[in-house]
């Protein structure tokens, strides 16, 4: 087999279960359920469970909340609480990875 390409051109290697991976999908794969903070064009910020992304970076949050933008007199109440929420990829403006999401969990 001469070099395997995904469509964009990146190069791609193969996973441990045999099948073709590019780096990117790996380093989502790592992020699948860890506790993302999304902030939005229009001020809000979502915070939940990493599920999914597609090609065109819209992003799936599992049990997510929605903070208002500080500047809203809403702003110091609690959360409001989404569940299931799809951000479009053209909405985000940035995407933080809570850090106590990233250590490994310790069973008793």
């Amino acid at each position: 087999m001469a070099g395997v390409q995904e469509e964009n051109g990146a190069p791609m290697k193969t996973g441990s279960d045999g099948e073709f991976c590019s780096q990117a999908t790996l380093k989502l794969e790592n992020l699948l359920n860890k506790s993302m903070r999304i902030h939005m064009t229009d001020g809000r910020t979502l915070v939940g469970l990493f599920l999914c992304s597609d090609r065109d970076c819209n992003v799936i949050l599992g049990s997510a909340q929605e903070f208002l933008k500080p500047t809203d007199s809403f702003s110091q109440g609690e959360p409001r609480i989404l569940g299931l929420a799809m951000i479009p990829g053209h909405h985000v403006v940035s995407i933080e990875v809570e850090s106590d999401s990233l250590l490994p969990s310790q069973y008793l």
